[in-house]
């Protein structure tokens, strides 16, 4: 299984929109690929919040192969989608794991 994590530290001025957002458009319009089976929205604590709140979105897909897929067919319009929406109000980075238990 194929974990993709992708982490946002959001301003707070828009972070109660984003989260709605997140909750009612983004992340359905990911699980809507068809490529992933679950996801969590968890907020990391313990973390500065002075100049934003930061999530971590982690989306579970069986294999390389439908990840590879969800990056060539719909990553970019969901991400650019994220950009025009938020652009100067967050940063984000995203890794790629494998489950191995």
């Amino acid at each position: 299984m194929i974990l993709y994590n992708v982490t946002v530290k959001v301003d707070h001025s828009v972070h109660d929109d984003w989260l709605r957002w997140m909750k009612e458009v983004h992340i359905p319009d990911v699980l809507a690929t068809g490529l992933f089976t679950e996801y969590k929205l968890c907020r990391l604590l313990g973390v500065d919040e002075s100049d934003g709140i930061t999530y971590a979105t982690q989306y579970f897909c069986p294999d390389m192969e439908s990840f590879k897929i969800y990056q060539e067919k719909y990553a970019p319009r969901l991400q650019k989608d994220h950009k025009d929406r938020y652009e100067d109000q967050y940063v984000a980075f995203r890794t790629l794991m494998e489950v191995v238990a």
